[in-house]
């Protein structure tokens, strides 16, 4: 995020600048407590990932050999999952 950014955020959450919290010496802390939060959520919605494809992976299991279509697309699924829980973790090391 950017700073412009974190400051529009804080103000919408009702932070007011009447402390001076956006000078530069006291916003180092709000970044810091803004990346926090967003490294938080990132990890919760890869976490919702991780569960969907150890979901998928069950249903993998008790399929049977003659449904290969269906196994099919349940692999092609889990790796789509693998590699949109690997992106949302990377948004913050970008």
């Amino acid at each position: 995020m950017t700073k412009d950014e974190i400051i529009e955020l804080a103000r919408h959450a009702g932070v007011r600048d009447d402390e001076h919290i956006f000078e530069f010496s006291q916003y180092k802390y709000l970044e810091a407590f803004a990346e926090l939060v967003a490294e938080h959520e990132r990890e919760a919605c890869a976490k919702i990932c991780d569960l969907a494809m150890l979901r998928n992976k069950e249903a993998i299991n008790e399929l049977e050999n003659y449904e290969h279509i269906a196994k099919c697309f349940i692999e092609g699924a889990m790796n789509q999952l693998v590699k949109t829980a690997k992106a949302i973790r990377a948004r913050g090391k970008a």
